[in-house]
């Protein structure tokens, strides 16, 4: 058990997406996998002219019955705590820390929305937010009701002005109502965030074809989705979005004890949201799998919404690529922060959680 622990290097954490896909190419390349190494280029390129990729790695088995799915940067910014993650399993893995079960095996997804990770962003080049882009666009998209009611506001260019908007929304419809209406998912604003875009990402086409490729609706699946940026500083919160209800609901507290929080039922730092990334998984999982978001907290749900409200008002209005610049390092700041205690606390509950994953899916 104190093994899991040994050994912590924040220095895992990269600079930049260049440089983690870098290190986590040569991370594969180390363990001698490289066979079962797939790329998924994106379109568009890095602020230095680098190509945008979403790579993956099979490791173990290839025919085994059970797999520890592990999902980075499906909002890109937060590819650094999934990089970090990654990386540092495969180190683990490479000295023999962390070993694989028999008839199990580990798939890592790296970088699944990279031009947000490239260019400090959470979405990606088109404004799309992947984690609300699981929706069926052939059929009427779903409507946010509070987001239009909170759009004038959102867009208040004055910071102070748009704090008390928005205290004064939820002291009329509530606390809830308001978070859903920033975050919970929209679909008619392309300048507005969270916004879930008219037809399949990048990094929702890639997790289609995993699926498909390695026939995982016919597997046993533990998938981890590391992000960062809400909850309780250093914190990494197991938000399950299955019903309360459900086997998956079920199975998470099974192999992840009583930390697991669930929106449905009200008992996370998340409210409920429309096209999560989850859903997706949710569709292609048999009853003894489970999909959870490891988010680590760092700052207030306020300081959020008001770094990626600022963020859009930048983008939209902004062609000064200074300004961009000097924003996307408070994002930087907010979504990964420097200091190596909160690093370390994000590295020993990345641990902790895959080792659950590993035993659980492999029981």
């Amino acid at each position: 058990m104190s093994n899991r622990y040994a050994e912590l290097d924040v220095n895992v954490f990269p600079a930049s997406y260049a440089e983690a896909r870098q290190r986590w190419l040569q991370q594969v390349a180390a363990l001698d996998c490289r066979k079962q190494l797939q790329a998924f280029p994106c379109p568009g390129l890095g602020p230095d002219g680098e190509a945008l990729v979403t790579d993956s790695v099979w490791l173990g088995d290839t025919d085994a019955a059970n797999v520890v799915v592990v999902l980075g940067a499906t909002h890109g910014i937060e590819g650094f705590v999934g990089s970090a993650g990654q990386i540092d399993l495969l180190a683990s893995l490479s000295v023999g820390r962390v070993e694989i079960p028999q008839a199990s095996a580990i798939l890592l997804v790296h970088a699944l929305t990279p031009w947000g990770y490239a260019w400090l962003r959470r979405c990606d080049g088109d404004g799309v937010d992947l984690n609300r882009n699981a929706v069926d666009f052939s059929r009427p998209m779903p409507e946010n009701a509070d987001y239009i009611r909170l759009r004038e506001a959102i867009f208040q260019r004055d910071a102070e002005q748009r704090r008390q908007a928005f205290a004064d929304y939820a002291a009329q419809y509530g606390r809830q109502a308001l978070e859903q209406g920033i975050s919970g998912g929209q679909y008619a604003d392309p300048a507005g965030p969270f916004y879930g875009g008219r037809a399949p990402a990048h990094g929702r086409l890639v997790c289609e074809e995993l699926i498909r490729r390695y026939g995982l609706d016919r597997r046993r699946l533990a998938v981890i989705d590391l992000h960062s940026g809400l909850g309780p500083y250093g914190y990494g919160e197991i938000i399950c979005d299955h019903d309360p209800d459900s086997p998956g609901a079920a199975v998470a507290r099974d192999w992840y004890g009583n930390s697991v929080t669930l929106p449905l039922a009200g008992t996370s730092s998340s409210v409920p949201k429309l096209g999560l990334l989850d859903y997706l998984w949710h569709a292609a999982m048999t009853p003894q799998s489970c999909y959870v978001t490891l988010e680590f907290g760092t700052f207030s749900t306020d300081c959020l919404f008001e770094t990626l409200l600022r963020d859009h008002l930048v983008w939209a209005e902004s062609g000064n690529s200074a300004e961009r610049q000097a924003h996307s390092q408070l994002m930087l700041a907010h979504f990964c922060p420097a200091a190596s205690d909160w690093r370390e606390m994000v590295l020993c509950r990345i641990r902790q959680v895959i080792a659950q994953a590993l035993q659980g899916v492999s029981a």
